[in-house]
């Protein structure tokens, strides 16, 4: 028996979320699908972390065990992405040890967030980016953004039920503004609560039109109250985009 480690890519479009759910067309449903193709049998995996409907991914990380252990990683990449839709790809497949668990093992979590700041929307990009028309105030937006970084209680920033310990570390958020009208807002973390990046986002920009101060960041946090944040930015522009590990290179 041998177990795997697959970093996978998926436009999430089309996936009611990453999580297996009952008759619902899921990544990690359609993932155990290909193994099942593969293996003749069904096999339960373990991802990283989880993305909501309409989400990205970039580096996902699948952990599942294997009997077919004369394959090696590359050969297993190869079968998987041959037997996968086109919406969703692995990038590589690595050997780990028998108890890796890609949740426990992961030393860092990071995403991406796109927004098309311009007057007109790019069709061709709209499954990918929130479309934001209105003047943006970046230098606003990253003093905001220094009030979260760091541990804090993030209960105002979680979406529906999450009963795990809302304490969580945000390392570091870059805002950066592309010529091309593009902006990427990059969160780093452990670990993350629920729709908590995409209400960061919502926040922020909500700061970067002068609709909230900077300073009414660090209240949202201390009321631990999500009725007082903005909306939610919409899921489209979010990607997970990578997971940190000490055993291999993502």
């Amino acid at each position: 028996m041998k177990r795997f480690a697959a970093v996978v890519s998926y436009d999430g479009t089309d996936f009611f979320g990453f999580q297996n759910q009952p008759e619902m067309r899921t990544v990690q449903g359609t993932f155990e699908e290909a193994l099942e193709r593969i293996h003749k049998y069904r096999i339960v995996t373990q991802g990283a972390g989880r993305t909501d409907t309409g989400v990205h991914g970039y580096g996902q990380v699948i952990a599942f065990d294997s009997s077919l252990d004369h394959l090696s990683a590359k050969i297993m990449c190869d079968a998987l992405n041959a037997n996968l839709p086109a919406d969703i790809y692995v990038r590589r497949v690595h050997e780990v040890e028998s108890n890796f668990s890609p949740r426990f093992a992961a030393k860092k979590r990071i995403y991406h967030y796109h927004i098309l700041n311009s007057s007109e929307p790019d069709i061709f990009r709209r499954r990918y980016v929130w479309w934001f028309p209105y003047g943006l105030d970046i230098e606003a937006m990253r003093k905001a953004a220094g009030h979260l970084t760091g541990e804090h209680d993030f209960s105002a920033f979680k979406t529906g039920r999450d009963d795990r310990n809302p304490n969580r570390t945000i390392s570091s958020i870059r805002i950066i503004r592309y010529p091309s009208r593009l902006i990427l807002i990059r969160v780093e973390g452990v670990s993350f609560l629920k729709r908590m990046v995409r209400n960061i986002v919502g926040t922020l920009v909500k700061v970067g039109t002068g609709g909230i101060q900077e300073d009414t960041v660090r209240e949202f946090l201390l009321s631990q109250d999500r009725s007082n944040l903005p909306s939610s930015a919409p899921p489209q522009g979010l990607v997970f985009y990578k997971v940190i590990f000490d055993e291999f290179e993502t």
